[in-house]
């Protein structure tokens, strides 16, 4: 018993005195003051810009809706997704055998209609000559010879009877022609409208046939696809905006993104702002674009006021593709090989006055703050416009 409280005695003494050592030597380290190193910075010239950043996607500039203007079956494709196309060439040939047999109808029908027009003219040209009465004035001649042969008692009652009829017959004939010519005259008109309509029918039968083979309005890339071979296609006559979608073709080589900055820094936006663009194929690299597009009205999305961008970049190799996730960081304010401190190393009252510590080696706790004019800052690092120079080190906080 009395060896274990000799021993607990010791090991109790041991213990004070390595508490007591490490105390002392904490007191000391504390009293000299140092530094640690990774809480030194160096003040250094570099770049430094005040930016904001859009996020959205790459859209194409110039972007196509293909559809149809005739209904039909897709027979052919030409294209597929991420092929390029030049304007004029074929894209989607659909099925004309429905199509050529409607225009061989419309153009029977239109002949048959030309055929109804020359009979319609010609029994217009009968009437409007029988109702000129050439038979009249003939007639009513052999009337008057036969009235004074009659007379003169060298004609028979039968032959004056005779004379007078013909006289007779040919007015009605006359009057009858007359009344006929009107009919025949609405005849023809009749048939020749028949003739436009025909003619109306033919053209779209032709048209609608021509429409079956669909061509790209723009040079670009096919950026989707939805129908394939065998798909039936409902056409822009019969269904307007809701017609079959065929294929989109975008442009490329003129892309944008179209993202979001909040209403805090929409004020600072500019038409013609530089940007640099970022997306994730190409993470190593930056793009190189400007502001094109503010819109002047924001919108509110869960109390949050934010304005749309549309930041244009020069695509002309083809790298960005459309629907890659991208930010856009809008250069409000740059400057070059300035001098810069760490975001960290600033400190600031309650007037916003900027201060910082500088290392000095022999000082007070090796530091001494001193007042600095700060300038632009892009949340990491701040630029410095007095106060400090070149090499000297700070101390982060």
């Amino acid at each position: 018993m009395h060896m274990s409280k000799r021993r607990l005695v010791i090991g109790g003494v041991i213990c004070g005195l390595v508490i007591i050592s490490g105390s002392a030597w904490v007191a000391l380290r504390g009293s000299s003051g140092e530094i640690d190193s990774a809480r030194l910075a160096t003040v250094e010239r570099g770049d430094v810009a005040k930016s904001v950043v859009a996020t959205g996607r790459v859209e194409p500039i110039t972007k196509v809706e293909i559809k149809s203007k005739a209904n039909g079956i897709v027979k052919e494709l030409k294209f597929d997704v991420g092929d390029r196309v030049a304007s004029g060439q074929v894209l989607v040939e659909l099925d004309k055998d429905n199509l050529a047999a409607r225009l061989r109808e419309a153009r029977a029908a239109l002949a048959g209609a030309q055929a109804a027009v020359s009979a319609a003219e010609a029994e217009f040209e009968k009437n409007k000559v029988e109702a000129e009465g050439p038979d009249v004035p003939f007639a009513r001649r052999n009337l008057e010879r036969a009235e004074k042969l009659f007379g003169d008692r060298l004609l028979p009652q039968q032959g004056l009877d005779d004379a007078r009829s013909a006289l007779e017959l040919a007015v009605n004939r006359q009057q009858a022609a007359k009344t006929q010519l009107g009919i025949a005259q609405a005849k023809s008109a009749q048939a020749r409208a028949a003739v436009a309509a025909a003619q109306a029918a033919v053209d779209r039968a032709e048209e609608e046939l021509t429409n079956a083979t669909i061509r790209a309005p723009i040079d670009g890339m096919v950026l989707s696809r939805p129908v394939e071979i065998g798909s039936p296609v409902s056409s822009i006559a019969n269904l307007g905006a809701n017609a079959t979608l065929v294929m989109v073709l975008g442009d490329i080589s003129r892309v944008y993104v179209r993202g979001n900055v909040d209403e805090a820094d929409i004020g600072t936006v500019r038409l013609n702002q530089p940007a640099r663009i970022k997306v994730e194929t190409f993470r190593d690299r930056q793009f190189e674009g400007k502001v094109t597009q503010i819109s002047p009205m924001g919108t509110d999305k869960d109390n949050v006021i934010s304005f749309e961008v549309k930041v244009s970049i020069d695509n002309s190799k083809g790298e960005l593709l459309a629907n890659m996730t991208s930010n856009a960081e809008i250069i409000l304010e740059e400057h070059k090989q300035t001098l810069v401190v760490p975001e960290a190393a600033i400190v600031y009252d309650t007037k916003r006055n900027a201060s910082a510590d500088v290392y000095v080696p022999g000082a007070k706790n090796h530091r001494e703050r001193r007042p600095i004019k700060v300038g632009v800052s892009n949340g990491t690092r701040t630029q410095v416009l007095s106060g400090l120079s070149e090499g000297q080190k700070v101390i982060l906080q």
